[in-house]
């Protein structure tokens, strides 16, 4: 039998990342992939990728094996509060950054992965479990092995879901992510060059259960106009160009991240809302960080040393935590009808729009997840 160092268990983004990267230290990882998804509806989701996550796509040999249309990057970002004044603008120029973000086709990418994991010498996709010091779970937020380990997966249901679709715009999007925070949605046009070059969008409407419900039973005429009425024309005329997907949101993390053989990544671990677009990014971060400390560890022990995976745990311990208390509190906030708070939170994104320095210190922890 052969033997394996490591056991990936899930074959998302996040778990095809791991195993590419821990075979690059020549370990040997088995694939346990995931059971097949039905074939349904086009996958229409999109991710804002940081720097750190196209750096580690970069050393995977992945990030320049994707199309030019399935990578847009973002140049500007424009949010907008719930009353007439209430904005705040970001630029990578002013921050001396290249961009702030790519916004990634994300079925594009799992395609992209997967093709370089039929070329890793140290990969073998595997089914049924096999033997190796080392469990990685990047199955997502339903882990079974997580719960069958009786970790205790700690949730917080917001009682709102996510709409996403692709859109086609009447004007250019000159790479400008645009955002809208009001109570009590929250709604994201990210720059997208497909199906139509610099004027398409990848959509994300986060609304309460019952809003979103109804403005998915409505017909397409009628989803674009509810789409106009609440973007007021900023992106020109908008259209839908793909089917709509929605999903519960919720904030969740799990009560141990690591243990003797075993450790968490991703959804697995840790889920935000995704008004700050950091659920991913978040993923691939645990993925350099566990790669780079089985890569410095002492040559007497095995990836799965409990010891050693406490430092994983360790270090991604406070910008997981930070992350979700800074999504949960922007939707609080933000989600809060009283008249006086609504006051407060749009005079905020004024204040913090003359802070030059506030925001540099906003976009690089953005950057670097």
């Amino acid at each position: 039998m052969k033997r394996y160092d490591v056991l990936v268990r899930g074959s998302g983004i996040v778990g095809h990342s791991l195993a590419l990267a821990l075979a690059r230290l020549g370990l040997q990882v088995a694939l346990q992939a995931d059971p097949k998804r039905p074939e349904g509806h086009p996958d229409v989701r999109a991710y804002a990728l940081n720097a750190t996550s196209v750096s580690l796509l970069q050393s995977l040999k992945v990030w320049d094996a994707l199309p030019a249309h399935a990578a847009t990057p973002v140049h500007d970002m424009h949010i907008e509060g719930d009353s007439s004044g209430g904005s705040i603008d970001f630029s990578a120029w002013e921050q001396k950054v290249g961009e702030l973000a790519w916004i990634v086709d994300a079925a594009v990418l799992e395609r992209e992965l997967a093709s370089a994991l039929r070329f890793a010498p140290h990969v073998s996709v595997v089914v049924g479990d096999v033997q190796a010091p080392l469990i990685a779970l990047c199955e997502g937020k339903s882990s079974a092995a997580r719960d069958a380990l009786g970790i205790r997966f700690e949730r917080h249901n917001y009682g709102h879901r996510a709409i996403a679709a692709r859109l086609t715009a009447s004007r250019d999007h000159r790479n400008i992510a645009r955002q809208w925070f009001r109570s009590p949605d929250v709604l994201a046009l990210l720059p997208f060059d497909t199906p139509s070059p610099q004027a398409s969008y990848a959509l994300v409407w986060s609304l309460p259960d019952d809003r979103a419900r109804a403005l998915l039973a409505l017909d397409d005429p009628a989803f674009e106009q509810a789409l106009m009425g609440a973007t007021a024309g900023a992106a020109g005329e908008l259209a839908l160009a793909s089917p709509r997907a929605d999903w519960p949101l919720m904030q969740a993390r799990a009560s141990a991240v690591s243990g003797p053989g075993w450790v968490l990544l991703g959804d697995a671990a840790h889920v935000v809302h995704p008004l700050a677009g950091q659920g991913l990014n978040l993923g691939l971060a645990d993925v350099v960080t566990l790669a780079r400390v089985i890569a410095e560890r002492e040559p007497w022990r095995e990836p799965g040393d409990e010891k050693l995976l406490r430092r994983y745990a360790r270090e991604r311990l406070a910008p997981t935590w930070a992350m979700g208390q800074l999504t949960d509190g922007l939707l609080q906030l933000f989600a809060h009808p009283a008249p006086a708070v609504r006051e407060l939170r749009n005079r905020g994104l004024t204040l913090v729009n003359h802070l030059p320095l506030v925001k540099r210190w906003l976009t690089a922890r953005a950057l670097d997840s």
